[in-house]
Parts: C-alpha cells; structure tokens; sequence
C-alpha cells in the first residue's frame, strides 16, 4: 500500500445544521463527531442511551466461560456476545480479564462475575437458565443437530483444559462443535462465535436487524 493512501475515516464528523432535540444524543459527540465502532443507527446516541436501546432487544441466552488461568479469548467473546445481542457475559473464576479484545464492545454488554462454579450454578437455578456446555467430551451431542433452548447459558472452558468437571456435571446437555480435521479442538474464541451464531439461526428475529 502507497505510504500516501489513506483509509477512509469511520463514523461521521461533527452534526452540520441546528442540533436535533433528542435526549439520546451526545452533546459532545455532535460538536467533534462521532468516530465509535457503532452501528449507523447510533450514530451521536450517547452510551447509556445506546446501553438502553439494547437493554430492550436482548436475546434470552447469556454466554460464560470458566476464568481460571486468566484466559486472553474473554475479550473476544464478550465482542462477539454483544454482535449477537446475548442477555449478559458471565465470568466465572478470576475476575480480572483482558480487555482490548473486546474493543471497547464491553461498555454496551453486560458483564457478571461469579467467583466460583457453586456461586454460577446457583445464580443460574435460582434464575431458571437452562446451562449449555460447549466442549468436545466423550458424551458431547453434535451441536448441528441439537435445538438449543430459547433461554440458556452457553459455557465455555478456557483455551486448552477446557471446562472444568464440576462445570460439566451441572449442565444440562453437553454439544460440541464437529470438526473434521487433525487438531483436537478449535480456539474457544472461535467455538464461542459458532455456538452463539447457532442459537441466533434457530431463535432470532432476523427482521429486527439494525445495520451499520
């Protein structure tokens, strides 16, 4: 690439013209534009605003992933938890994790820490969230063929030890992603898109899109 070419800006620049009255919107974001990695469709909102937009199209599936060794792949699950709109991200185990993969997505998504696997499980009976584990153990059904409740928790384990045993004895079902090749298992960051894409081919409504 030509040192002189430059890639188009994202966003729009400042509001040009009288400033709308719509309490969404960002004073500040109008005067000096608005640069974010959002959809067009919130473009100059603030973020509680937009925070509140989503608050009313959740889907009912919520994604988890076990924490235990600090796991680089949670940035990235959150980011992709909040393309496909999930109800909340939950961590279970260290409460700290590394944010830049997430780009800055987890200020729009809900983020809930569990200390323990005993605390997670709790907080979901008590709430009725069926708990979905994805990993590719012995007794794991093909996630191709299953029908993923409506309502549902989405469990991840982390890259290489994936979930832990306790984690696998409180789910529901047990699914894993099929694969055809010679690795024994795909990054989780990766298993966590596919599995999230699935519940949105079976339960979403694909109409109520908003489109960058």
């Amino acid at each position: 690439m030509d040192d002189e070419q430059q890639l188009p800006e994202v966003g729009v620049g400042p509001w040009e013209g009288e400033w709308p009255n719509d309490p969404r919107l960002d004073p500040e974001l109008l005067r000096e534009g608005d640069r974010r990695n959002v959809v067009d469709a919130y473009r100059y909102w603030s973020m509680d605003a937009i925070v509140a937009d989503l608050d009313t199209r959740r889907h009912p599936f919520h994604v988890v992933v076990e924490n235990w060794q600090h796991d680089h792949n949670i940035g990235s699950i959150v980011r992709t938890a909040n393309a496909f709109l999930a109800a909340e991200v939950h961590v279970v185990g260290r409460r700290r994790w590394n944010r830049r993969g997430a780009m800055v997505t987890d200020r729009y998504q809900h983020v809930r820490h569990h200390a323990t696997v005993e605390d997670f499980v709790a907080w979901a009976r008590m709430a009725g969230v069926p708990l979905v584990a994805i990993d590719n153990v012995e007794r794991s059904r093909p996630i191709e063929r299953a029908v993923l409740p409506q309502q549902c928790a989405l469990v991840f384990g982390q890259e290489g030890p994936g979930l832990s045993d306790e984690m696998l004895a409180a789910a529901d079902a047990v699914l894993a992603i099929t694969q055809f090749g010679s690795t024994r298992s795909i990054n989780v960051g990766a298993a966590a898109a596919i599995a999230m894409h699935t519940w949105v081919v079976q339960h979403a409504e694909i109409s109520s899109v908003q489109r960058g």
